[in-house]
């Protein structure tokens, strides 16, 4: 394991801001830091602990010192991803993802009604005309709320899964059980957050795995999950982002181009982002394997100082503890 202090001398701490509220954020921030085999990051959510923390900075440590493994194919293709916004401003969003064939719906946002949810996918069906839709509830729902959410849902179409409709292993699988194949569930915190990741295999929770680079521990740590999984239960797996800067952005790509299922990655996030640490542009639908080395002009435009970058520091420091 990298020296904590040589990781501190060349972090530098990032708020980049966002063009919508995204999980309930207007702005992300992260530490990224270069090491000898690229750009790394550690941007763990705020309300994470240093333990679950400790493994974003594996992930950012494999990144900036071990380098990624050999992908499969050079290119990925990834969903649009439309946050919960008004019926009106869905063609503004998915203008952003041009040449994609799958959309993510955020659904089950806190204070909204099922009825707005209802109103933004038949607004995407609308823009996206026999394209593949995906709604992620992020475990906001009930098993009863998640039963009828999604039966009203598939009154208008199909969907390629309901991401995460309730917040615990055992309430996914009940509402599969109550879907009884007429959608598949997908299972994101679930995996990237849980003590055993394989519960969800152990007890038939999801036909869909959603597996993320940081929260998991870095991009081989992905692949072993994934592999698991497919081994354990015969899952689907799609790699998605975790609201990464393009420093993370590649990451989560590298990993993608490893996996040979091919699903459409929920890694199209990058266009949330008023300023970045460089660009994955997407071209017809895809993302090419690439790795990003942020000017320093890109990072001190959107670099913090002061009270936050202490903060920043300070926790890297404890999670590095943890993470050895």
């Amino acid at each position: 394991m990298v020296d904590v202090d040589e990781l501190v001398a060349a972090a530098r701490v990032v708020r980049l801001p966002m063009r919508v509220r995204f999980r309930g954020i207007t702005a992300r921030e992260a530490v990224v830091f270069e090491g000898p085999a690229g750009w790394g990051e550690f941007g763990p959510f705020p309300e994470y602990d240093d333990a679950e923390a400790a493994l974003w900075l594996r992930a950012g440590i494999e990144a900036a010192y071990a380098g990624f493994p050999e992908p499969l194919r050079d290119a990925v293709p990834v969903n649009a991803t439309v946050p919960a916004v008004g019926p009106s401003r869905v063609p503004e969003i998915l203008a952003r993802f041009p040449g994609c064939r799958v959309a993510k719906v955020k659904v089950a946002e806190t204070g909204q009604t099922l009825a707005q949810d209802l109103a933004r996918v038949a607004a995407v069906r609308e823009a996206m005309p026999d394209r593949a839709i995906r709604v992620d509830a992020n475990g906001g729902w009930t098993v009863d709320q998640a039963e009828r959410a999604i039966a009203r849902l598939l009154e208008g179409g199909p969907l390629d899964y309901a991401e995460q409709p309730c917040a615990t292993v055992e309430d996914l699988a009940e509402v599969r059980r109550r879907l009884g194949g007429a959608c598949d569930i997908a299972a994101d915190e679930s995996i990237r957050r849980a003590d055993d990741p394989m519960r969800v295999a152990e007890l038939g929770a999801a036909d869909v795995a959603v597996v993320k680079v940081a929260p998991l521990g870095g991009v081989r740590a992905v692949l072993d999950v994934a592999d698991a999984l497919k081994a354990a239960a015969g899952v689907r797996v799609t790699v998605s982002s975790a609201l990464d800067t393009a420093v993370g952005l590649s990451a989560g790509i590298a990993a993608a181009a490893c996996i040979s299922d091919g699903n459409a990655a929920g890694l199209g996030t990058g266009g949330f982002f008023t300023a970045d640490l460089g660009e994955h542009p997407l071209v017809d639908g895809a993302l090419r394997v690439r790795a990003v080395a942020p000017t320093e002009a890109q990072l001190a435009a959107v670099e913090v100082t002061g009270e936050r970058r202490d903060w920043w520091l300070d926790r890297l420091r404890r999670c590095h503890a943890l993470a050895v």
